[in-house]
């Protein structure tokens, strides 16, 4: 077996982590993807490739979805799925959720749990920190192997710390998630926003791919937008771009959370859908509920899910005439409801934009669905984890399994 990875600084060293650091970010890739991305010759691929398939940190499989009734399949390069392991944290409002991928992206077990994480920031650890072990326990994964944890939150983050504050989660002011979680876990820790996550995920993955200019929108509990130029994420000053949810829509309105009155969210995320439901199918009445009635054909639900859409899309239309996105891509648990609810923010967008905009925009749900926020944070920490530390332990992995 060759030695790991090469003489430290040396070239070959150098070129066999910019092809680990390719498949890494992509996924998966060809050859002649792998040649076109890292700029190296056809030899230097398919020697480095070579090395790495017989050192274990590299497997070669039919590519998905390109199968054909003649000739040989084409073939697509990841890396070692069992090499490493990248855990995928979403707290909502309401919930949350873990999910758990090899280092290829592919997910192994997934896991949701209602919990009023708004409210109690030490008890919505110690859940995710359970939810944790569960989720890895079923996928037979280990946490020694894990490369890092990615952490979607519903509060804007600063520098890779989630923003403090009672209005944007009222539980949580003294509360750091990232050291908590890592003196928990032992684990390094990567926290974004859950609406940027979810952009990301979609773009890379999803309805958004092949797209330049992307307005993601995240409907649930709270109403948030992440928002992707030339394939960058677009943070802002302090990293507060995509309160949708907090635009004003109704001067005299209710108030907000935010303190603000008649913000988008207090007319069209969830718990105000859910208030309004309450009198006609009971106080127990749930968004998975509502969303099944919409779904069955039940019309006062489908008109409240309508009028949210609609209020949703003038305010991403707004939007849309400042940046002119080629793509408004609706997800969350909202979305589920279907195109009642799809159709209702296309008319939105249509509303308040001029036609040439209007015509760019258009709009589509979230391939993803309401996991795209858990599949970004595994994408942060594929993405964002040092490359030479996956490679190694892959490397580790693979002698293990040879000895």
């Amino acid at each position: 077996m060759t030695e790991p990875l090469g003489s430290p600084g040396s070239p070959r060293r150098r070129n066999r982590l910019r092809i680990v650091d390719e498949l890494r970010r992509a996924g998966s890739a060809s050859r002649v993807e792998l040649i076109r991305a890292t700029g190296l010759s056809r030899t230097t691929v398919s020697k480095l490739v070579a090395e790495l398939q017989a050192d274990g940190l590299v497997v070669e499989r039919p590519a998905p979805g390109e199968g054909s009734a003649v000739g040989r399949p084409p073939m697509a390069l990841s890396l070692t799925p069992a090499a490493g392991t990248a855990v995928g944290l979403d707290f909502g409002h309401a919930f949350v959720r873990v999910a758990v991928a090899d280092l290829s992206g592919t997910v192994h077990a997934e896991a949701r749990r209602d919990f009023d994480v708004d409210r109690d920031s030490a008890a919505a650890i110690d859940v995710a920190v359970e939810m944790v072990d569960e989720v890895l326990a079923e996928a037979g994964m280990s946490l020694e192997r894990t490369v890092g944890v990615g952490v979607a939150v519903s509060a804007p983050v600063v520098r890779g710390r989630a923003e403090r504050g009672a209005h944007i989660l009222p539980g949580w002011p003294a509360f750091a998630p990232v050291d908590e979680l890592e003196a928990r876990l032992g684990r390094p820790v990567l926290i974004d926003n859950d609406a940027n996550l979810g952009a990301l995920a979609e773009v890379r993955h999803g309805a958004g791919r092949g797209a330049a200019a992307v307005l993601y929108v995240m409907l649930s509990a709270g109403i948030g937008a992440g928002l992707v130029l030339d394939g960058q994420l677009v943070r802002g000053h302090r990293g507060l771009t995509g309160e949708l949810g907090h635009v004003v829509v109704d001067p005299g309105g209710a108030i907000c959370r935010c303190g603000n009155r008649g913000c988008l969210e207090t007319v069209a995320a969830a718990p105000a859908l859910l208030d309004t439901l309450r009198p006609l199918h009971g106080d127990d009445v749930t968004l998975e509920r509502a969303i099944a009635l919409a779904r069955d054909g039940d019309e006062g639900t489908r008109r409240l899910f309508a009028d949210a859409g609609r209020a949703v899309g003038r305010a991403a239309g707004a939007v849309c005439n400042v940046v002119n996105p080629d793509l408004v891509i609706v997800g969350g648990d909202m979305v589920l409801a279907g195109e009642v609810l799809v159709d209702a923010v296309r008319d939105g967008i249509a509303e308040a934009t001029i036609p040439a905009i209007r015509d760019d925009a258009g709009g589509a749900a979230a391939r993803l669905g309401d996991r795209a926020e858990v599949l970004g944070a595994i994408g942060l920490v594929l993405a964002e984890t040092d490359t030479a530390a996956i490679a190694g332990l892959a490397a580790g992995a693979a002698q293990n399994a040879v000895a």
